[in-house]
């Protein structure tokens, strides 16, 4: 009889344990490919938390990717659903035809950034037009509030970057953001572009102090990040994921390897808001002005 009892469980754990594997095969797997913002394994650290949550929330199997900002055009046919910046999202909407769903929000203008143009105090710089002849970094080519603002700001001052400026470049590598601050601080470079958000990011973190710098030039202010959906998604789908986005609060959380994340908190996000696709036409006038992609002219 023991024998007998022995062999039952074995048999009954085996079936238990094959069907699981089994069971979750089955869920449904989307993919959601992730602009990267500072590194590959920053964008990672943020997004892995939030797109599990999702996950569960949702009963499905998401996939996180993330994918240079290069690239995004050549990859988002591989993707359901995507998160990106303005620029990119009005070209993937023009090319490839995805819709927006929600935007995120965080910083002092939530669900919108601002590109700054900065300098040091002490250098005497007191407005745009005085950077003739001066210096200049810029954060990443596609960044909207990192470049293209910045140039259309340069431009309505009568500041053409390619003639006016002594010289201007694009750090390489990750964290382009924070190496265009350290390149002004220590005074490498006479000014820099970069997102609003990005000084009072740093600033809470105490990597620097904000009365060391004098903003010269704003843009206007532009929608940021966003999720958005591909063609190939039901609208249904695509409407549950909007809204299971859209709930979430700061007390939400996953629990990862035995941690228990605050999903918002990580992703550096106080929430997502709804959005539709005219609000990103001022990103559009922007980037004809500035000939930027979609519109460039070459």
């Amino acid at each position: 009889m023991m024998k007998k009892i022995v062999l039952f469980l074995a048999a009954l754990l085996l079936v238990s344990c094959s069907s699981s594997p089994s069971q979750k095969k089955e869920l449904p797997t989307y993919k959601i490919g992730y602009m990267i913002c500072n590194s590959e394994k920053e964008t990672l650290e943020r997004f892995v938390p939030f797109t599990a949550f999702l996950s569960e929330k949702m009963g499905v199997n998401f996939v996180p990717s993330a994918i240079d900002t290069i690239n995004f055009t050549r990859e988002v046919e591989n993707f359901d659903f995507v998160h990106t910046n303005s620029l990119l999202y009005i070209i993937l909407n023009r090319f490839h035809g995805v819709e927006v769903l929600s935007a995120e929000k965080k910083g002092s203008l939530g669900m919108r950034s601002q590109g700054v143009i900065v300098t040091l105090k002490k250098k005497g710089i007191k407005t745009v037009k005085d950077l003739k002849g001066k210096t200049m970094i810029f954060g990443p080519m596609l960044a909207p509030t990192g470049f293209m603002s910045q140039i259309d700001v340069l431009q309505a001052n009568g500041v053409d970057p390619e003639q006016d400026l002594a010289f201007y470049t694009i750090p390489t590598g990750s964290f382009k953001h924070e190496k265009v601050v350290y390149g002004v601080l220590f005074e490498k470079y006479d000014a820099g572009a970069l997102p609003l958000d990005d000084i009072e990011i740093m600033a809470a973190e105490g990597k620097i102090d904000p009365e060391d710098f004098a903003i010269i030039g704003r843009g206007q202010a532009m929608p940021y990040c966003n999720f958005a959906v591909t063609q190939k998604i039901d609208e249904n789908f695509a409407k549950k994921f909007q809204q299971t986005i859209l709930s979430i609060t700061k007390d939400d959380t996953i629990e990862i390897n035995g941690e228990r994340i605050k999903v918002l908190d990580r992703a550096l996000v106080d929430g997502f808001v709804e959005i539709a696709d005219s609000d990103f036409d001022i990103v559009r006038e922007m980037a004809k002005r500035t000939n930027m992609p979609p519109y460039q002219k070459f």
